[in-house]
């Protein structure tokens, strides 16, 4: 296995009837942090099971799932190609340098031909230029890549409340899978619009061919006076993805002096916020335990900062 899948717990708070861990994915790998490597690895054992030597895959120009793709590739002798979301810039950034200097050949595609990332023809053009590779969906976004983030929930059967940042869906699909019955994900959309991460997710479920509870609800799970379902709720995606809100960064920047753990922007200062507004709110059942899942996503804080004038954090 190119990972060693030490699993980090680390505790953030004791009291007000609540036990609060926070599980250290960051912490496993230093270029494939995170839920990106739990949504790859069994990806790249049937891309090595069919024979296959290229991989290629879909991101912007600052995803972590490039990077990881990109180091992945490289260290087990695949060749690499990343279909980027834009024009190609005058000059790389960390991720995009980074990616390069790994083998990963970079092909930028501007935004309208992006979209068709999952149409056949769209596919067979690039298999015209490229040959035959293995695709890797966009976020690690296939059923191989939510079985892979089962083993996650099944390390962790002792908390009532399991927590995580949504992008694709994929990782709390994974979760749900391998999760017991009796606890409740919570999954934090950091994207804007109409919350359609929740059928999305159940569709991507429907493909896995296991066992699980189907109910998955959205926003109306806030109504309740305690967080009884497991859900989706996209009232903390702020700005948007991957956009500038000062109240996010003010609360990154004093989280991370206060318990020294770092969180990227796009994903997980939105969980952590979340988190403590949840908790403010009560909406945790008194004397619960709470998981909180760090997925990472570390290695595109440089990229966020130049973007938008930043200064880390140190």
């Amino acid at each position: 296995m190119l990972i060693k899948e030490d699993l980090i717990i680390q505790p953030l708070m004791r009291g007000a009837g609540h036990r609060v861990d926070v599980l250290r994915l960051d912490l496993i790998h230093p270029e494939v942090s995170g839920n990106k490597w739990f949504k790859l690895k069994l990806n790249l054992k049937e891309a090595e099971r069919q024979n296959k030597k290229t991989l290629l895959t879909f991101g912007g120009a600052y995803s972590n799932h490039i990077a990881a793709t990109a180091f992945a590739a490289y260290e087990l002798g695949f060749k690499s190609i990343g279909v980027i979301r834009g024009e190609a810039p005058s000059q790389f950034n960390d991720t995009l340098s980074t990616a390069k200097e790994r083998g990963m050949n970079l092909f930028f595609v501007d935004r309208e031909n992006y979209k068709r990332r999952d149409d056949p023809a769209f596919l067979e053009v690039l298999k015209e230029k490229y040959g035959d590779f293995y695709l890797v969906p966009e976020g690690g976004k296939n059923t191989l890549g939510m079985l892979g983030c089962k083993s996650i929930a099944e390390a962790n059967p002792d908390y009532d409340y399991l927590m995580c940042a949504c992008g694709t869906g994929t990782t709390y699909a994974g979760l749900m899978l391998g999760k017991q019955n009796r606890q409740v994900l919570i999954g934090v959309n950091v994207l804007k619009g109409k919350n359609e991460l929740v059928e999305e997710t159940k569709q991507l479920l429907s493909k896995s061919g296991e066992t699980y509870n189907p109910i998955i609800v959205g926003n109306e799970a806030l109504e309740k006076n305690h967080l009884e379902q497991s859900c989706i709720i996209d009232h903390y995606a702020f700005s948007g993805y991957a956009a500038y809100d000062k109240t996010l960064i003010d609360f990154k920047h004093g989280f991370e002096l206060k318990h020294q753990i770092p969180l990227d922007y796009v994903y997980t200062t939105k969980l952590f916020y979340a988190f403590f507004d949840l908790l403010e709110k009560r909406k945790f059942k008194k004397g619960a335990s709470v998981l909180l899942i760090h997925s990472g996503g570390i290695q595109g804080n440089e990229g966020f900062e130049k973007r938008y004038h930043q200064k880390p954090m140190r």
